[in-house]
C-alpha cells in the first residue's frame, strides 16, 4: 500500500464547560484531524492529540504538526506499507514526538481495516460488543459544587468517577464526594502536583477506598513513586511517565506503580499500546484506557483499543456529550445504561460529520504525497 495524498485539518471544537487541572485551564478543544488517502482512494483518519501548551508533555500542537509534514509524512510517501505494524519500525528512528507519531500511524491502521473491510476492534483482536466507561471531572471551585457534578454523571450513568486534585483542592474535596458517594468506583488524578514533602497528606487518601492516585509526582519520576506505592495501600497509578514498553517494564521492575493508564497518543499509537498492554496483562499490571479530550474520531479509537480483553477497568473515554455540544463524528458516542458501543462498520467505525466538522475548521493544509508514482 502507498499513500497518495495528506489533509490537515486545524479544528477547535469548544468545550462544554472549562476543563481544570493542576497543569491550567482548557476552554476549547485545540486539535488536528489527519486524513490520508492511499492508492485506491480509501480514507482514514485520526486526531492529532497535543495540546497547544507544552505543560503535558513536550510535545505541542505546532511541534508535532511540523514533525508531522518534515518527517512523517516524506517516510510515508517513500515507502510502500504492508501492514500497519510496520510504520512504528519506520518511524523509530526520530526520538520522542509520540503523539506525532500516533497521529500517522493511526491514521493508517483505519486506512488498513476498511481495505480489509473489517472493524478496528475487530482488526486488533478485540471481541467486546459494549464497554463500562468513566468519566474525569476537571478541579472545581468548590466541594459542594464538585458533588453535585458527581451525582450529574453517576445518575447519566457512569460508573467510575475520577477526580482532578491539586495542593489545597484535594482532601476536603475527595472526602465530601466519598461521603456522599459511599461505594461509588473513585479515583484521584494529581498530574503531577505533589512531590515527597507531600506524603502524609496522600497517604491520607489511603482512608477513601480510592481505586487508585494517578501521577502524584513528576512526569520523569520512577524512583520516588516507588517509594510512595511501597508505603501506601491504594494503587498508584502512572501516566505523564508512561511514553513506551520500556518506561512499563522500568516502572514494573521499579515497583513505581500498580497501574497503568495508556494513551494511544502519547505512546505513539497502536503498535507500542498492544504491547504494552499484553505486558501489563502478563505481569499483573492493571492497565485501562485513558483520554485525551479527544473529539469523535480519537474516541473511536481508543474504543477499540479498550474493547480487547486486557482492559477490564473503566477508561477515561465517556460520551461525546461529556465534552462537546455536538461531535465531528456520525453516529456520535452515546451512553446507554452505563455503555458505549463499539462500532463494527469498517475501520474506526464512525463517519466523519463533514458538516459539522466545517464549522469548527480553523484551516486546511493538503499535500501530495505520491512522489513519481505513476
Amino acid at each position: 500500500m502507498y499513500f497518495q495524498r495528506a489533509r490537515l485539518i486545524r479544528v477547535e471544537l469548544p468545550l462544554l464547560n472549562p476543563f481544570k487541572t493542576s497543569y491550567g485551564e482548557l476552554k476549547n478543544k485545540d486539535f488536528y484531524i489527519i486524513e490520508l488517502v492511499n492508492q485506491d482512494g480509501i480514507c482514514g483518519y485520526s486526531e492529532l492529540e497535543a495540546f497547544p501548551l507544552p505543560d503535558y508533555t513536550e510535545e505541542t500542537l505546532e511541534t508535532a504538526i511540523q514533525i508531522i509534514k518534515q518527517h512523517l509524512l516524506p517516510i510515508i510517501a517513500q515507502n510502500d506499507v504492508s501492514t500497519p505494524e510496520e510504520v512504528h519500525q519506520l518511524f523509530a528512528w526520530i526520538q520522542g514526538n509520540e503523539m506525532a507519531k500516533a497521529a500517522v500511524e493511526l491514521a493508517i491502521w483505519d486506512i488498513f481495516a476498511k481495505t480489509k473491510k473489517k472493524s478496528l476492534a475487530s482488526m486488533i483482536g478485540a471481541t467486546r460488543k459494549s464497554l463500562t466507561v468513566g468519566v474525569s471531572i476537571g478541579i472545581q471551585s468548590d466541594s459542594a459544587t464538585l458533588v453535585k457534578l458527581v451525582e450529574e454523571y453517576v445518575d447519566a450513568g457512569y460508573e467510575r468517577v475520577k477526580l482532578k486534585i491539586k495542593p489545597h483542592k484535594d482532601i476536603a474535596f475527595i472526602k465530601a464526594v466519598r461521603e456522599k458517594f459511599p461505594k461509588l468506583s473513585l479515583m484521584a488524578d494529581a498530574n503531577s502536583a505533589y512531590n515527597k514533602e507531600d506524603f502524609s497528606l496522600l497517604k491520607e487518601l489511603d482512608e477513601y477506598d480510592l481505586e487508585m492516585i494517578e501521577q502524584p509526582f513528576g512526569t520523569k519520576d520512577f524512583v520516588d513513586h516507588a517509594w510512595l506505592q511501597k508505603q501506601m495501600k491504594t494503587r498508584i497509578c502512572l501516566d505523564e511517565n508512561i511514553r513506551s514498553l520500556a518506561d512499563v517494564k522500568q516502572a514494573h521492575i521499579l515497583g513505581s506503580c500498580q497501574a497503568i493508564n495508556l494513551k494511544l497518543a502519547r505512546v505513539g499509537g497502536m503498535f507500542e499500546a498492544l504491547e504494552i498492554a499484553k505486558y501489563c496483562t502478563k505481569n499483573d499490571l492493571l492497565v485501562w484506557c485513558g483520554g485525551m479530550l479527544e473529539a469523535g474520531i480519537g474516541r473511536a479509537h481508543n474504543v477499540a483499543l479498550a474493547a480487547r480483553t486486557e482492559f477490564n477497568f473503566p477508561g477515561d473515554i465517556s460520551a461525546s456529550n461529556r465534552y462537546f455540544h455536538e461531535d465531528i463524528v456520525s453516529p456520535a458516542f452515546v451512553l446507554e445504561r452505563g455503555r458505549l458501543k463499539v462500532p463494527e462498520g469498517y475501520g474506526i467505525g464512525v463517519e466523519v460529520d463533514f458538516d459539522t466538522l466545517q464549522k469548527y475548521t480553523k484551516t486546511i493544509e493538503e499535500i501530495l504525497l505520491n512522489r513519481g508514482r505513476s
